[in-house]
């Protein structure tokens, strides 16, 4: 009962709270199963989803120029990027619905999502996933899917296994009530148990019932959001950055290596539409190999992955000889936490450890005393972790830092026994690191004294 009394005016609330807490701006930008299974999903007539042929070059695993990523000095190499600078509150609504998406690919039920920016101003993201549940719901009485569309925290996301996910991201996690809520008009269509499902909103508002019909392919299963941005409430002109929605796809694809994202851009024109398929199935190794394409790496890039304690770690990292700061980036849930965490905390500390270990061991430092930095063991390195934790603590509503202190020992311990290992019977890879950190140390050094005896 508390939470239909709760729903009666959580539309009116939420557009409210959203506009003067996320939304106002003077300059608004909008700026994750075999394929085969749904395939009759991405080609629907009624959105103009179908697909215009692209020279192969453009497509799978292209790893173009760097463009939106460079280099910087630890977990805030995308912070100052054109694609961060450009992040809108009519931008979260995309990244709600593709993290939607994503969850579902996480989870292993989706291998595809498609995100369109029509001509009409409006946004089109589908996956290949389960489809959002439409049985009624014993609360609200109300079909699942419209509960979900209009109750705040009605999605199962958080919990762990007692919810539909292990782990799922959200950018801010208020999800697809909060879309609705700020949508002139909202479509949702859902593949679930070979039924179609169909329904419209407007302003958080259903506006048709539900309908339903049967499909010709009953293993179709997804879900289908296309909405419009309340021009009551994002009063300035909304032009979707291609290039900045474009960059988080990337992320995403790169993150989740068996996922494929298209992108379509559509115009006016036609001729001027874009289209670009992204698909890495080298995972992490191909992201540090696209942020390291102008560099001169020192080794093969090093890569694992484990899962301990419930908690799924990614690693990859390179050292390369003609960079002179570090870039580490940490993602939790898919989610790029550029004010690092506990997973980044982990990772410098486990690198800083270990190379002075090793170091020791093999007597490259002729004094006792010396050791080095983590300034100096992170000189020229590219890092990038990606944990999947079930109960993530973030901070911020943003979610910019993770806070589980469980991950840091996690990743801290695995990240250890990996390197000694790996490095143990790659001694040239060893000796080409250290000596780098060697030279970084004794740069500080020479400057240090440098300054004194001015």
């Amino acid at each position: 009962m508390a939470l239909l009394n709760a729903n009666r005016s959580s539309i009116s609330f939420v557009r409210l709270a959203m506009a003067s807490r996320f939304f106002i701006s003077n300059s608004l930008y909008c700026t994750s199963a075999p394929f085969s299974r749904s395939a009759s999903l991405f080609i629907q007539p009624r959105v103009n989803f179908r697909l215009k042929r692209v020279p192969s070059r453009d497509w799978s695993n292209a790893v173009p120029r760097r463009a939106f990523i460079s280099s910087s000095i630890s977990t805030e190499a995308f912070q100052e990027s054109s694609a961060s600078k450009k992040y809108g509150s009519d931008q979260i609504q995309v990244y709600e619905i593709l993290d939607n998406a994503v969850d579902e690919a996480q989870a292993g039920f989706a291998n595809k999502i498609e995100v369109v920016l029509l001509a009409d101003g409006s946004v089109c993201v589908t996956d290949n996933g389960r489809g959002i549940p439409t049985d009624l719901h014993p609360v609200t009485k109300k079909s699942a899917l419209e509960t979900v569309l209009t109750v705040l925290h009605a999605g199962g996301k958080f919990g762990g296994e007692s919810s539909g996910y292990n782990v799922s991201g959200g950018l801010h996690g208020v999800g697809l009530s909060v879309v609705n809520a700020l949508s002139e008009a909202l479509e949702v269509t859902v593949w679930r148990d070979g039924m179609e499902y169909h329904q419209r909103y407007s302003r958080g508002n259903p506006i048709t019932a539900l309908k339903c019909q049967n499909v010709s392919n009953n293993d179709s299963s997804g879900t289908r959001i296309r909405f419009w941005p309340d021009k009551e409430i994002f009063t300035s002109a909304i032009e979707f950055d291609h290039n900045t929605i474009a960059g988080r796809i990337r992320e995403l694809a790169f993150l989740n290596p068996e996922l494929r994202i298209i992108f379509r851009k559509e115009d006016s024109i036609p001729e001027n539409s874009l289209t670009t398929e992204y698909f890495y199935a080298g995972g992490l190794v191909e992201y540090v190999k696209w942020l390291n394409s102008d560099k001169t790496p020192l080794h093969d890039v090093l890569s694992f992955r484990k899962v301990a304690d419930g908690i799924t770690i990614d690693i990859a990292l390179q050292w390369c000889s003609d960079a002179y700061s570090d870039t580490m980036l940490g993602y939790a849930n898919s989610i790029r936490t550029v004010d690092g965490g506990t997973h980044i905390e982990g990772v410098k500390a486990s690198i800083t450890r270990t190379l002075n270990s090793l170091a020791k061991k093999s007597k490259l430092f002729k004094e006792k005393d010396i050791s080095l930095s983590g300034e100096h063991v992170r000189e020229g390195l590219t890092c990038i972790v990606s944990v999947k934790v079930p109960n993530p603590e973030f901070e911020g509503q943003t979610k910019t830092r993770l806070g589980n202190p469980e991950v840091r020992k996690v990743v801290d311990q695995y990240i250890q026994e990996y390197l000694t290992e790996y490095l143990e019977l790659h001694p040239d890879v060893l000796d080409s690191i250290l000596s780098k950190s060697l030279n970084a140390l004794k740069v500080t050094y020479y400057i240090k004294h440098a300054s004194v005896a001015k």
